[in-house]
């Protein structure tokens, strides 16, 4: 029986400005006008991490783990959230969430955090030293940044099984959930010469398989860092996304992703499509296709378009549905929301796009992209319409052109502001969220799997969270309403 599929978003921004325009004192500044509000002064425990672990079980010559950077600004939230400097942007790790639907909203608070933080920060700056955010994934130079999604997957599921299901619906996702983009910025992309991409990130992957996440970015990341019991979880880490503005979108690229791995793990990889003969080649080429007619040969010999991947994983998912009923992703009414959403967008996207502007990233940027480019005049790839591109992508509500499309909510504001400040009820981060709220002071530092607590008495007290399933408030919350101090609530956890 699959397990529940616990997930989360890591987004890193755009940053622009700044003093001397240098992006990591720019990031380092807004992170720390955050955390200096009194929000958060807790660090980030570095002990657990491993990066360089593969799930093959070797690394790859010429593959690198990414490198820690323990020197940068990294602070807990009260909502049990990370918000740390990484690689020179600034970066919201969502606390973990039982369902899509709560993760979508988590990852809109992420961007009231870095509105708030955006704010405190300028308020110390000069006018002409004012930093600028965006929720985008490249800075128009050849350079991209991620946004990862991370899933709890079952350690009995084959590293191999995951890579033959997935892959198929990573190349080919970008249909409904591409977050869209004028013109392109590397080498493979420029020989393209498309004056619009379906995805921001595509054409910067170059391997279908491996361990980096900066260069030779691949489909399926095999970084092998569970962040909770190793012989019981594994942590799929997808890098190969797009920063979504779209709630909904977010809310499908979370619920498909999710009920598809739910389908690996109890009817087995054997039910996927084969995958395209040539995958890094596939995404890319999707991504060009705006007409989203252009197919490629699978690995038996059958064409496909990007349209056909999505169209027959669609189907799975709703069979496996029928049969097991989705309860690992989250409960019937939400299931079916992601199903419902999931079918409108991608019969929207070939029948009718306009129809589906109000949830699908790339045809909404399109039409602005359009209308401004036929309004003044503009060819495809003019610097003006790569900036509009930008500007969807502003965190500023004033300034967003995002938030003037019109795209359809998922969560109401007094939610996402609720979000802001409180952890998920349902998973271990309201265990996290609640000894960052209640005991700030008696905390040295907490990750995800542990928090370190100073009682003032003995040695420092690590506290175990193996599980993220655990640690809820139905398992938690009366653990808290008996311990009132740091030292009651360590010494009942130990005893």
């Amino acid at each position: 029986m699959a397990i529940a599929k616990i997930l989360g978003i890591e987004t890193e921004y755009g940053v622009v400005g700044g003093p001397d325009a240098d992006p990591t004192t720019a990031s380092s500044i807004i992170v720390n006008a955050y955390a200096q509000q009194g929000r958060t002064r807790i660090t980030w425990d570095f002990n657990d991490e491993s990066p360089g672990t593969d799930a093959r079980g070797i690394i790859g010559v010429g593959s690198l783990a990414p490198t820690i950077e323990t020197h940068l600004a990294n602070t807990v939230l009260t909502n049990g959230a990370r918000l740390y400097v990484d690689h020179a942007h600034p970066e919201y790790s969502s606390p973990e969430c039982a369902t899509p639907a709560q993760a979508t909203l988590y990852d809109q608070a992420g961007e009231e955090v870095m509105r708030r933080a955006l704010r405190a920060a300028n308020e110390t700056l000069p006018p002409e030293r004012a930093i600028s955010l965006y929720k985008n994934n490249s800075d128009g130079k050849g350079n991209s940044y991620g946004t990862h999604e991370n899933y709890l997957v079952a350690r009995s599921v084959e590293f191999a099984d995951v890579v033959r299901a997935m892959v198929p619906h990573f190349v080919s996702r970008q249909v409904v959930v591409g977050a869209g983009k004028v013109g392109a910025e590397t080498d493979v992309g420029e020989a393209a010469h498309p004056a619009f991409q379906l995805s921001a990130r595509a054409e910067f992957f170059e391997e279908v398989v491996g361990l980096e996440t900066t260069l030779k970015r691949p489909i399926i990341n095999t970084r092998d860092e569970p962040h909770s019991d190793a012989e019981r979880f594994r942590r799929l880490h997808v890098i190969c996304g797009d920063a979504n503005m779209s709630p909904v979108a977010t809310l499908v690229k979370l619920g498909s992703t999710a009920l598809l791995l739910a389908a690996l793990e109890d009817d087995g990889a054997a039910q996927f499509p084969p995958a395209p003969a040539q995958p890094v080649r596939a995404l890319r080429e999707f991504s060009f296709d705006v007409t989203l007619r252009h197919a490629v040969r699978d690995e038996t010999g059958r064409t496909r378009s990007a349209w056909d991947y999505q169209d027959e994983l669609w189907h799975l998912a709703r069979r496996y549905v029928e049969r097991h009923g989705g309860a690992a992703v989250a409960g019937p009414e939400e299931v079916a929301q992601i199903l419902a959403q999931w079918r409108e967008m991608l019969d929207g996207v070939r029948d009718d796009p306009e129809a589906v502007a109000d949830r699908v990233d790339w045809v909404a940027k399109r039409r602005v992209v359009e209308g401004f480019q036929s309004r003044y005049d503009l060819a495809p790839r003019d610097a003006k319409l790569r900036a509009i591109d930008l500007q969807y992508h502003d965190v500023r509500r004033d300034k967003s052109l995002a938030q003037r499309v019109g795209l359809r909510p998922v969560s109401p504001d007094d939610a996402i502001r609720h979000a802001v400040a409180h952890a998920p009820e349902s998973t271990r981060a309201y265990f996290r969220g609640q000894c960052v709220t209640r005991f700030p002071d008696d905390i040295v530092s907490a990750n995800w799997d542990s928090i370190v607590f100073d009682v003032g008495q003995g040695p420092l007290q690590r506290i175990p969270m193996m599980d993220p399933t655990r640690g809820t408030r139905d398992l938690a919350g009366a653990l808290f309403e008996e311990n009132s101090t740091a030292i009651a609530l360590v010494t009942a956890l130990n005893g």
